[in-house]
Formats: C-alpha cells, structure tokens, sequence
C-alpha cells in the first residue's frame, strides 16, 4: 500500500469522528440557547473528536473491520453523552 492509499484510508476511517465533532457543539450552541458550556467551541471539538476516534478504534479492535453499525452507534452515543456532560445537562 502507498503512502497516499494510507492516508486516504487513514482519512476515511476518521472522517465519521470528524464530522460529529464539528457539527455536535455548533449545532448544540444554536439549538440549546439557554446553556452555555464553559468550554470553547473548538475545546468541545477537539475533545469529542478524540473519544470518537477512539471509539473507532476500539471498534476496529473488537470487530476486526471498521465501518459496523455497531461502532457508529457506539460513536453517537459517546459524542452525544460527552456534549450532554459538557453542557452540564442534568442541571435542567
């Protein structure tokens, strides 16, 4: 395998974390008006990016291929409960 068939498998093994991460915080920042997190936008970013990807990658393991749904439930329920936690949900 060539070094631009790894990054582009590298890329798309990533891309689901990637895009959760950017969309979740800005989404919640403009549908969730009366919560303000304390952490920057990009902060928020960063650190559901990190446990989506190794969300993925503990998927990868346990499954042996990446792409199961399986992971990608477990991908949105971690992204969505790190954001609830950020947004200090259970003080509603």
């Amino acid at each position: 395998m060539g070094l631009l068939a790894l990054l582009n498998h590298v890329i798309n093994f990533a891309a689901p974390a990637v895009w959760l991460a950017l969309l979740l915080p800005w989404l919640a920042r403009f549908l969730i008006k009366k919560r303000s997190s304390r952490f920057p936008l990009l902060k928020q970013a960063a650190f559901i990016f990190m446990l989506g990807l190794l969300v993925l990658l503990l998927g990868l393991a346990l499954f042996g291929q990446d792409g199961k749904m399986m992971t990608y439930l477990a991908l949105v329920i971690t992204a969505a409960t790190a954001q609830w936690l950020m947004l200090k949900g259970w003080r509603a």
